[in-house]
């Protein structure tokens, strides 16, 4: 078996997989436990994308 590395996503990167959704409602979806929590390396979040697209998949 062989397991593939998980990939971390930007800010950036989850607007864009987001439809383009600013960054003030990525922020409030988060309070809102609306969407996956972010990991923070140093001062920048990451979010791991197999989590936003099985996020995205559960929303059909």
């Amino acid at each position: 078996m062989t397991l593939t590395p998980n990939r971390y996503i930007t800010l950036r990167q989850l607007s864009e997989k987001l439809g383009g959704r600013s960054r003030s409602s990525i922020y409030r979806d988060l309070e809102n436990s609306h969407i996956p929590n972010p990991i923070r390396v140093g001062s920048r979040l990451y979010w791991c994308e197999e989590e936003v697209d099985n996020f995205l998949k559960s929303l059909r």
